[in-house]
């Protein structure tokens, strides 16, 4: 329930209040958020404790990763219908683009995997105003008003929001297109995925990135919007992975997801209290 009122304090920030004052607010509902909802609160130290090396501040970390994405809502909303040429400029670094530019050149366009870490909503947004619009799988959100709110963000940069139920026609569809297919790739959301090592330890990772890609011959390039200190962002585009040329098997779909997952699990790593993990991970 904290989490609906920090989606709404999103939304009425938006043209109202300074940046550095919505980042205040925000800061302290998150808060109210760790102190009082005992179930996040120990979920989000639990996946921390497999991440964090054993003299860092427990506390202190979770206590960040509420923070952390507090700020991610406002930056979201903040820019709502008015993210500008001069706003990427300022406030995001662009690295490795050529990662994607690249693989575009093949035609069989590209799936860009993130997770949920940084900011990956604001990035689908900044890819969109760079001239690569995604087609992106979102799950609808369980309150009726957060789904629109999110939805109605993501279209006014020029993104397209396909539902589950018609992601696979309409992801290979673009990807015939060349046009970028935007998943979040460290959450299973049907219990179809693959059970593989993250963290040493067993957990289930979405099949869908590496099946589009044997399906349709387009790699898979992860990406990142990730905050630095001084709340301004770098994207960082990662090496592309591409299926194999010969006809494929159950394995190289395995190979797959590993890959990906090396990829997230290095940038957890990284960066672990910008991951929002909110639930139960891992399955052992």
């Amino acid at each position: 329930m904290l989490q609906y009122y920090l989606f709404k304090f999103g939304q009425f920030c938006v043209g109202r209040l300074p940046i550095a004052l919505s980042y205040k607010i925000a800061m302290f509902m998150s808060d109210v958020h760790y102190y009082f909802c005992p179930r996040d609160r120990r979920i989000v130290k639990n996946n921390l404790k497999l991440i964090l090396p054993p003299e860092e501040q427990l506390s202190y970390s979770a206590r960040e990763v509420f923070r952390n994405f507090g700020k991610y809502l406002v930056d979201f909303f903040k820019v709502q219908g008015s993210l500008s040429d001069e706003y990427i400029r300022e406030h995001v670094t662009v690295k490795n683009m050529e990662c994607l530019t690249e693989v575009l050149k093949k035609q069989k366009g590209a799936i860009i995997v993130t997770a949920h870490m940084g900011n990956w909503e604001l990035g689908g947004c900044v890819i969109s105003k760079l001239g690569y619009p995604p087609i992106a799988v979102a799950l609808p959100h369980k309150e009726r008003s957060v789904n629109e709110l999110f939805n109605a963000q993501r279209t006014a940069e020029g993104m397209t929001i396909v539902p589950n139920n018609v992601a696979i026609r309409e992801c290979i569809k673009g990807l015939k297109q060349n046009r970028l297919v935007a998943l979040l790739a460290d959450r299973d959301f049907n219990s179809s995925g693959e059970v593989v090592d993250f963290f040493g330890k067993k957990t289930i990772f979405p099949r869908g990135p590496a099946a589009f890609s044997l399906k349709t011959g387009a790699p898979i390039v992860p990406v990142f919007l990730i905050r630095e200190k001084d709340d301004l962002f770098t994207l960082i585009f990662e090496e592309a992975i591409f299926p194999p040329e010969k006809e494929h098997s159950k394995e190289d779909q395995i190979d797959m997801i590993k890959k990906y997952v090396s990829v997230i699990e290095d940038k957890v790593k990284q960066y672990p209290m910008q991951w929002f993990m909110f639930q139960r991970f891992w399955v052992e």
